[in-house]
């Protein structure tokens, strides 16, 4: 909570102004028209590399969307996971493939008031039904290592067992993620005007502040509540569990639906940035510089449709964890684009070939972290990201100057952002 609520802040206060600035002055749409456009990419080939990268890992970042609408409906009423998980799934499919951006920004707000409010309806009450505040940290603190940041609590042995500084550095640095997640960064550049920002700033932080409260707050209520009913895959259910335990069947059915509500809201936004990133900074950009706007539509309808299929197919096992599929395609995207998006808007000398290496080998370095080097306990943004930058300063410095109009690009930024 301490990572992602830091990278947010970051990424609003030295991403959001300069990307909206530089994505007017690129006329960039998507974050790989950006990056071509910034680096005067003619033959596309760092447009075609982040479409790929992004079809890549939102594959399994989709996927824990379905997950959790098949988890949802099966934890709670009992119905076949898999076929919760496909009706879900064709909803969502549904109203991104119809209504586009403003359908997915509009259930996006809709949806995450009603689930703030289930947020704070589900934490009180529990607080109350768990006999007070007092005792829900009573119950906390009794248990060994639950509440230290150098600690576990193991439940096996009911003893604190060590979180060693690699276990806390790992999750710290999902907050480095926030800087190469398209979905968020493509809100930076759809902002009306840049003037918003400083408020758009202040309403995003009071949100993830507010919502990584009451989620954790949740979870300690549901330990006082629950007990150890919930082990293993299942203690990703908790939320629902409590929120069945609590309340009759309207009251449950409306927190059910911001439940469903805040899962939908995510997989549509990832699902519509894939769309864009196939049909324009794939298709249009490789294929068919002159493609109609009704046939990108077609196209942009038909990814969404496949990436869905695949994402399902990810998903089809019930007992994979949300977490680490989500922790998966967060470090992909976090690695691949992260460290190129800041030396995009700082370091006006990187160039194109140190933009696409620095793409390759961050998103190549997660891969192979992870199927060859799990064992070792270090999220596999961070050698990602370590592997990005590297890249990106070497080979830049290495290759020749940026062009005159790359530079006049970058200072015009520079510019915009010193009038402010």
């Amino acid at each position: 909570a301490i990572g992602l609520g830091i990278g947010t802040y970051l990424n609003w206060l030295i991403v959001a102004q300069r990307l909206r600035r530089y994505s007017i002055v690129c006329n960039a749409i998507t974050i790989p028209d950006f990056f071509s456009r910034r680096f005067k990419d003619d033959k596309n080939i760092l447009m075609c590399i982040s479409a790929i990268i992004i079809l890549v890992f939102f594959i399994p970042y989709t996927a824990s969307g379905f997950k959790a609408i098949g988890t949802l409906f099966s934890s709670l009423f009992g119905t076949d996971y898999h076929i919760a998980m496909i009706v879900g799934a064709v909803v969502i499919v549904g109203y991104t493939v119809m209504g586009g951006f403003m359908a997915v920004s509009t259930t996006d707000l809709i949806q995450s008031v009603v689930m703030s409010i289930s947020l704070v309806v589900i934490v009180f009450y529990g607080i109350h039904m768990a006999g007070g505040w007092s005792e829900v940290v009573n119950n906390a603190t009794s248990l060994a290592g639950y509440l230290s940041i150098t600690q576990l609590h193991d439940r096996a042995t009911a003893s604190a067992a060590p979180y060693g500084l690699l276990s806390i550095v790992s999750t710290v640095a999902w907050g480095l993620g926030y800087f190469g997640q398209p979905h968020i960064l493509v809100r930076f550049m759809s902002i009306t005007s840049a003037k918003e920002i400083p408020q758009a700033t202040r309403i995003a932080m009071v949100w993830v502040i507010f919502s990584l409260f009451f989620a954790v707050a949740s979870g300690l209520v549901g330990r006082v509540v629950l007990g150890d009913a919930l082990t293993g895959v299942n203690a990703e259910t908790v939320f629902m569990v409590l929120n069945e335990q609590f309340f009759n069947s309207f009251m449950a059915a409306i927190i059910i639906s911001a439940i469903l509500g805040a899962i939908m809201s995510t997989s549509s936004g990832q699902l519509l940035v894939t769309a864009s990133a196939i049909s324009t900074d794939f298709y249009q950009a490789l294929l068919r510089k002159n493609a109609s706007q009704k046939e990108l539509v077609l196209v942009s309808r038909i990814a969404v449709i496949l990436v869905s299929a695949c994402s399902l197919a990810l998903a089809y096992n019930p007992n994979n964890y949300i977490l680490d599929l989500v922790a998966y395609a967060w470090a992909g995207f976090g690695a691949s684009f992260g460290p190129l998006m800041l030396f995009s808007l700082f370091w006006k000398r990187t160039t194109l070939k140190g933009a696409v290496a620095g793409v390759f080998f961050g998103g190549s370095t997660v891969l192979l972290w992870k199927e060859c080097f799990a064992y070792t306990g270090l999220y596999e943004i961070i050698p990602g990201f370590a592997v990005s930058c590297l890249a990106i300063f070497i080979v830049s410095l290495l290759d020749k100057q940026p062009s005159a109009s790359i530079i006049k690009d970058f200072e015009a930024t520079e510019q915009h952002i010193n009038d402010l």
